[in-house]
């Protein structure tokens, strides 16, 4: 039994791995010119890897229908699809 929980955890560990190793999904990497990376950084822009992936998903259609104001991310918001949106929540909700 406790082999098998620890063979799920190695698995599981691995798929993260990967993820977190896959390149980014188109866009995603414009948004390391004003959101930081590391955490080191201090910016008034929030970090998005890590971060919840319904948050960034809400966040940026809310940019994208004018029900959040901002003073960019409302304009690169539009240049966004549903889908390319989600991929690029997802892939910053499974970076560290």
């Amino acid at each position: 039994m406790h082999r098998v929980v620890a063979v799920a955890i190695g698995l599981a560990s691995i798929a993260t791995a990967a993820v977190v190793a896959a390149e980014p999904p188109a866009g995603a990497a414009a948004c390391s010119g004003c959101h930081p990376s590391s955490p080191r950084v201090t910016s008034p822009v929030v970090r998005l890897a890590g971060r919840d992936r319904a948050e960034i998903i809400k966040a940026m259609q809310d940019f994208r229908s004018g029900a959040r104001a901002g003073t960019v991310m409302d304009r690169i918001a539009k240049g966004f699809t549903d889908a390319e949106i989600q991929a690029i929540a997802a892939w910053y909700a499974a970076q560290k």
